[in-house]
């Protein structure tokens, strides 16, 4: 009954981090096109982002009755600020990377370090070599992810500039995957998610402010920018914190990498943006290391 038991959890595991990174694929869209309907900047977009889906989250917590058993001791508000400074300056580093690059070697860089930096550090932390089916899942899942992202980008001092943001962003996002896997009493993830993703809106914000984040006043314009903050973002946080503490680090962090997946599919999908051969090889590799990493969870 217990091995049932075990099994049954890991199987909901798994398809919670599925769920979760499938949602971060549909903002890459949802985010696109709030830039480009709002006429918004890409920081901009992000502390919308980031205050919308806090605040989303926030509400849930409310209503739940999850703010009045809050006690706001040191050790939460240290994870707090933790958590929405990692969260703001992982995106405020991507699309730093993006505006010296290109968006494919941005993604590209940034996702595929995250299971990479996950990898080593796990192996540090232990003191054990990775498995064989994590380095093989690790390995297929990023080679699948640079034919899919390939994409040409700058040259010169700003594609190394731009490299080099977008290995901090990886960086960021692998030291909040490993940081969140620690529990801290009184916080559990819907609060963490909540108040972590508000603080690294607050983080954004300033910038955001200087760069101009007016909306049109259109349904279309509004619709988009609460399903970008509601879904892609408070529930996708969600979903991968509340699973963290149950899942192998680099199991994770490999659910990142069907955010690109998933925008590329949607992208063939809606707007007939054709993969190619090589987009095509990508993503059944990406697709593959995925099965092989979730195959011994």
């Amino acid at each position: 009954m217990s091995v049932s038991l075990g099994a049954s959890r890991r199987v909901r595991s798994s398809f919670t981090l599925l769920l979760a990174g499938v949602l971060w694929g549909t903002g890459g869209l949802s985010g696109s096109l709030l830039g480009s309907r709002g006429g918004l900047h890409p920081i901009s977009v992000a502390a919308y982002r980031l205050l919308l889906g806090g605040a989303a989250v926030v509400l849930f917590v409310w209503l739940s009755g999850g703010l009045r058993r809050m006690i706001w001791t040191k050790p939460v508000m240290c994870r707090i600020v933790a958590a929405g400074g990692l969260l703001g300056s992982f995106q405020a580093a991507y699309f730093a990377a993006v505006g010296l690059t290109s968006v494919g070697t941005a993604t590209m860089v940034t996702i595929g370090s995250v299971p990479v930096f996950v990898t080593a550090a796990t192996a540090v932390r232990t003191r054990r070599m990775p498995s064989r089916v994590t380095l093989v899942s690790v390995v297929l899942a990023v080679a699948g992810l640079v034919l899919l992202s390939a994409a040409p980008g700058g040259g010169g001092g700003q594609l190394f500039g731009g490299v080099a943001f977008a290995l901090a962003a990886g960086a960021g996002f692998a030291t909040l995957t490993l940081m969140m896997r620690r529990p801290v009493e009184g916080l559990d993830y819907q609060r963490t998610t909540a108040f972590g993703l508000l603080t690294g809106g607050v983080v954004l914000l300033p910038a955001g402010l200087v760069l101009g984040m007016a909306l049109p006043p259109r349904l279309d314009v509004l619709a988009v920018a609460l399903y970008f903050g509601v879904v892609p973002t408070g529930l996708g946080y969600a979903a991968y914190f509340r699973v963290l503490r149950v899942t192998h680090p680099v199991i994770a962090a490999l659910a990142t990498l069907l955010e690109p997946l998933t925008a590329a599919l949607l992208s063939a999908v809606l707007f007939h943006e054709g993969l190619g051969v090589q987009g095509w090889c990508g993503a059944a590799l990406l697709a593959a290391g995925l099965l092989v990493g979730y195959s011994r969870t």
